[in-house]
């Protein structure tokens, strides 16, 4: 006699349960992460165990709560979410990182990879892609557009040099602030460095870039994934 459904056959252990995927959630803009973490949480295999607005919370967290997967924004009010890739996977070194991010580019997608991230996902993307590239994350896989993936292997291997690629960490700062429509003399501020510091610092930015205008050197580094 059979035994009923959902049961094992005498003598056989039960069948055991998918281990949930245990997520944290990094994003600053409530609405944005209230509609994610409800989402996500309303998935059988997925479990939200947090939400951190900061690159800074984000680490502490990962520490602590050692997620399998960290879902992690691509702008945040204390940085690129991309250049703190590192500090999280040095934080928690089984967790896998899937980026969230507004606009995808084969520059960007470089970054994650050569970041030690596992992943760039659009906003934009249905819900049940989002919960795809979570689970492959999390199974030890890798999630990248095939559009994007091509631009991120030529990258990788070296056939293509990505631009931005001299600048120091300083001007990269200082490119973040341009594209966020700081002047000289904000950017002065910001940097706690002289007004002509800060101008060297832009003019260098635009050089490297090979911008005539800071307009231009945002568009640049917006088209590679520099910044969003």
């Amino acid at each position: 006699m059979s035994p009923p459904p959902g049961e094992s056959p005498p003598g056989e252990p039960p069948p055991e349960e998918s281990p949930l995927i245990r997520l944290l959630l990094v994003e600053d803009h409530d609405m944005v992460a209230e509609a994610l973490g409800l989402a996500l949480d309303r998935t059988p295999d997925v479990e939200v165990l947090a939400r951190s607005g900061s690159i800074e919370t984000a680490v502490a967290d990962t520490e602590r709560l050692q997620p399998d997967v960290v879902l992690l924004d691509r702008r945040l009010p204390d940085g690129d979410g991309i250049s703190a890739i590192g500090r999280l996977t040095t934080a928690a070194p089984r967790t896998r990182v899937l980026v969230l991010t507004g606009e995808g580019t084969s520059a960007s997608a470089t970054r994650v990879a050569e970041a030690g991230g596992a992943g760039l996902v659009l906003k934009s993307a249905a819900l049940h892609e989002l919960e795809s590239a979570v689970r492959q994350v999390a199974a030890g896989g890798v999630v990248f557009a095939p559009d994007l993936l091509a631009g991120v292997l030529d990258r990788l291997t070296g056939r293509a040099k990505p631009a931005g690629a001299e600048l120091t960490a300083r001007e990269m700062e200082t490119l973040l602030l341009l594209a966020d429509g700081a002047s000289t003399a904000l950017i002065s501020e910001r940097l706690g460095v002289a007004h002509n510091t800060a101008r060297n610092h832009i003019q260098r930015v635009l050089e490297k870039l090979g911008a005539g205008s800071k307009l231009e050197a945002v568009a640049i580094a917006r088209r590679e994934g520099l910044v969003d």
